[in-house]
């Protein structure tokens, strides 16, 4: 997972395919994407991960729940 470091220490506002701001949600603002995982995060003046979630076809989960943004 050092892709993740990478984005979330280095450049974590820097919008990219897989980084992207999210419509106003109860979760986060921000996602990060690698392979089926989700990283859902703000940023304040430090970054805070709010949850991580897998993918499996069209539908999300976090803390093994389906999740709807």
């Amino acid at each position: 997972m050092d892709h993740v470091d990478d984005c979330l220490k280095h450049e974590p506002k820097r919008e990219t395919r897989n980084n992207k701001v999210l419509r106003p949600n109860r979760l986060a603002e921000r996602e990060l994407r690698i392979d089926r995982f989700r990283i859902f995060y703000d940023i304040d003046a430090v970054v805070k991960i709010a949850a991580i979630g897998h993918k499996s076809g069209n539908r999300l989960y976090v803390r093994g729940e389906e999740f709807h943004l």
